[in-house]
């Protein structure tokens, strides 16, 4: 049975039941083809929901073709992310994965064809003088002085090509078409070029190499693809994308539809400047979590189905929009609201001494792992007469409108007792170090004599702790559409990692030190503070880091407004 939320609310779904109800036996077949240049990021993550969710939805297949054209930017480490990226999405291609390098036999003999119709030529311009030649989008480019060779010297030129009889950028294959389009793409486009470097998987079996546009269209059709969905950046090359399978001896012809990329708020999701900014070190890699690749994503605590959520909210359209970053928070903090165990970390500790309590004073709370949830069971904590708070917890001026722990006035210590701060203790330098407080043992679960309750504060027993990193992720730029400025690393937020030592509860630590290794993810509210999980990449068990998925709710927005 069909999704009818899918169906009625994605054109794509309207246009695929058209060739439906044109042909009842319609074997319906997509494809996810990334070029292996760099790591998956939440915009291929929308398209690879868009084609896996179709081809389930209309009882076909998707396939996974990785377009490597490009030697001198792929890598086989890139194919191995993206398949593990595809997996943790909780999608599987149909059959096994494809490469159109496994197409270039075939590809080389329509190249052929075309030269043979008169349809394509060996070029001896170079880069700068094609670019010259071609024109511009107000004047028309001219012809090459090459254009006009005969087939015969054409084909030979190109078997020297193929041979490595040439250097790189001495010769080029070209289309024939129209040097006075009004679409650049077709004048003249380049078919192939010369690379002496070594293929992830044809090793060196080649030196010439098609161009993305050229080997695309023939793949699709190679493997019968009825539908090819890209994103509007590629609505021009649809020219070139048709003009290929009309003049070679192909059989199959896919149709293109164009849908509209995603742009993220405050992000850059071009694979080109996200290697620019992991080669100047701005960022530690493509898993930084500060970038929306999907590793970075996964390392900051996202979790497949709060992607997914996502892609289905923003939907699919032709218009182009800038996507608030808040709805990516959004959709997972709701999913963790529900499944994070709630617990209690310091991150910037200042000490708490109970001066009416006993040293050897121990008490032992058990406390829900989550308030809505009894099936996540319960934890235990531990009271003493010294503890840890967050040092901006306390004030040491009177403001009214501060409504946590201050000189002379009362707060409550999360499942404990009710402390009055009495006075402070200071360093040399004039830095608080602790504060003296009375502890009330009668107000465990009960309101205070006067009947108002103070505020709540968390804490920690100085007692049941282990010490911990916090990372505090904040957005990596500071204005909404970096994508659109040229010099787009002058808009870096220089406060997008933020590191604090603290502590957690001990029970709470020892249980993830003893998973440390199993590749677990685990996610915790630490109480007043935020959504972490733990980082399974730089943790050890002696040293366990944190971070920050999300805030409690959009901090990012209310410092906008």
């Amino acid at each position: 049975m069909m999704n009818t939320k899918i169906k009625n609310n994605n054109f794509i779904c309207q246009i695929i039941n058209k060739d439906f109800n044109k042909n009842k036996d319609l074997s319906f077949r997509t494809r996810f083809p990334p070029e292996p240049n760099g790591y998956l990021h939440i915009g291929h993550a929308k398209s690879i929901c868009l084609n896996f969710e179709l081809a389930h939805l209309y009882k076909g297949q998707c396939n996974l073709r990785f377009d490597d054209t490009n030697p001198l930017k792929e890598n086989i480490k890139y194919i191995d992310s993206i398949k593990y990226d595809i997996n943790w999405l909780g999608y599987k291609w149909y059959g096994e994965i494809r490469y159109s390098s496994e197409y270039f036999s075939k590809l080389y003999q329509y190249a052929q064809e075309l030269i043979k119709k008169g349809l394509a030529y060996v070029d001896h311009l170079n880069k700068e003088q094609i670019r010259e030649y071609r024109g511009t989008l107000n004047t028309p480019g001219k012809n090459s002085p090459y254009r006009n060779r005969t087939i015969k010297e054409n084909i030979e030129l190109f078997q020297k090509m193929k041979k490595g009889e040439f250097s790189e950028g001495e010769a080029c294959l070209r289309a024939k078409i129209d040097m006075s389009s009004s679409f650049i793409i077709m004048r003249d486009p380049v078919l192939y070029r010369i690379i002496f470097t070594k293929h992830h998987q044809t090793k060196k079996k080649w030196c010439i190499y098609p161009m993305y546009d050229f080997a695309h269209c023939l793949s699709d059709s190679i493997e019968g693809i009825t539908h090819s969905l890209c994103t509007l950046e590629f609505q021009d090359n649809k020219c070139l994308y048709n003009w290929i399978l009309k003049h070679t001896s192909v059989t199959h012809h896919p149709k293109q539809y164009e849908f509209s990329r995603l742009n993220l708020e405050f992000s850059i999701l071009s694979k080109r400047k996200l290697k620019i900014l992991i080669d100047k070190n701005i960022i530690k890699g493509w898993d930084d979590p500060r970038i929306p690749t999907l590793s970075g994503l996964r390392r900051k605590g996202y979790t497949p189905s709060s992607i997914k959520e996502f892609c289905q909210k923003i939907g699919v359209t032709k218009q182009n929009n800038l996507i608030e970053f808040g709805m990516l928070e959004y959709c997972i903090r709701k999913e963790l609201n529900q499944t994070a165990i709630r617990t209690m970390a310091i991150l910037e500790p200042i000490k708490v001494f109970l001066y009416n309590l006993d040293q050897n004073h121990k008490e032992k709370f058990i406390v829900p792992n989550h308030p809505d949830n009894p099936e996540m069971g319960t934890h235990e904590i531990i009271f003493t007469n010294t503890i840890y708070i967050e040092r901006s917890d306390f004030k040491e001026k009177y403001d009214k409108k501060y409504k946590r722990l201050k000189l002379g006035e009362k707060i409550r210590l999360r499942y404990s007792y009710i402390i009055t701060a009495e006075k402070i203790e200071k360093d040399k330098d004039n830095n608080i170090i602790s504060i003296i407080c009375y502890c009330d043992l009668h107000t465990l679960g009960k309101k205070p004599k006067n009947n108002k309750n103070p505020p709540v504060i968390h804490w920690i027993s100085v007692n049941n702790t282990i010490p911990a990193e916090f990372r505090l992720y904040s957005q990596l730029f500071n204005i909404k559409n970096p994508e659109q400025q040229k010099n787009f690393l002058f808009y870096i937020n220089p406060a997008s990692l933020i590191k604090k030592n603290g502590f957690i509860e001990k029970k709470i630590g020892e249980t993830i030190q003893k998973k440390i290794n199993d590749n677990i993810k685990l996610f915790f509210q630490f109480e007043r503070i935020g959504y972490f999980c733990i980082d399974n990449i730089d943790s050890k068990k002696n040293y366990l880091i944190f971070n920050r998925t999300v805030s409690l709710r959009d901090i990012w927005n209310s410092k906008k407004n």
